[in-house]
């Protein structure tokens, strides 16, 4: 396969990743940020159009799963990815019964609960996945750049250390754990903040996890290699 195949179908996915990621931040908001509910509808069908266009990219991913040795890494990983399959499935199911084409009045207070409650750990488990591949992101962006901007990541960790601190703010403050564990049953928004804050902290937030994630899978894999180094030295 050319270099040229190779570096189309990198930048596919990083614009499909993109147009996800910034979809999910609109679609938190719930329907309260669009005149109608089924601008909201129809964005959601869109990211899971494209999650599922996602997932047939990666499929060599889901063909691996039984093959191989699982150290905490893999683990991590597969615990990620396989949340993430879960709340879009959830989320899929939940959106169709409460969609305006859909004469189906029973259980919509279940779905209603159901969609909430997978679309905030969807948020987090898609954060924690966009944290375990930030790095191969990052290096595919300095590609073939000077090495004054490669080192320009020493800045970008301050920034990224202080979107963090504000990040544990607004997670506080927008009451997530509340949406995660059923404590807080229906979605509140608040105006008077505005919704530009609103994307604002969903964005923080985004950036804490996948922050969390990077740096416990760095943490994994050093832990991993240095179990490997000490048993080749003992042999």
């Amino acid at each position: 396969m050319s270099d040229v195949v190779v570096l189309g179908k990198q930048r596919v996915r990083m614009a499909i990743d993109s147009a996800m990621t910034v979809l999910s931040v609109i679609l938190m908001g719930g329907t309260l940020l669009f005149p109608s509910d089924k601008v909201h509808q129809v964005l959601g069908m869109v990211l899971l159009v494209l999650w599922g266009v996602h997932t047939v990219l990666n499929r060599r991913w889901y063909g691996s799963l039984f093959r191989g040795s699982y150290p905490p890494y893999r683990i991590m990983q597969v615990v990620v990815n396989l949340g993430i399959l879960l709340c879009a499935v959830v989320l899929m199911a939940s959106g169709m019964l409460m969609a305006w084409f859909m004469p189906v009045t029973v259980g919509m207070e279940f779905a209603r609960t159901a969609h909430l409650l997978s679309s905030y750990w969807y948020y987090l488990f898609m954060s924690a996945h966009l944290g375990m591949h930030v790095g191969l992101i990052f290096r595919r962006m300095t590609q073939g750049r000077t090495a004054r901007a490669k080192n320009s990541v020493w800045v970008w960790r301050v920034i990224v250390l202080l979107v963090c601190a504000y990040g544990v703010y607004a997670f506080v403050v927008r009451g997530i754990a509340g949406y995660l564990f059923l404590r807080q049953p229906f979605f509140f928004l608040d105006v008077a903040r505005g919704y530009v804050l609103f994307a604002v902290d969903y964005l923080a937030i985004l950036v804490l996890f996948a922050a969390l994630s990077h740096y416990l899978g760095k943490w994994l894999l050093t832990r991993a290699h240095s179990s490997d180094a000490l048993l080749h030295s003992a042999q």
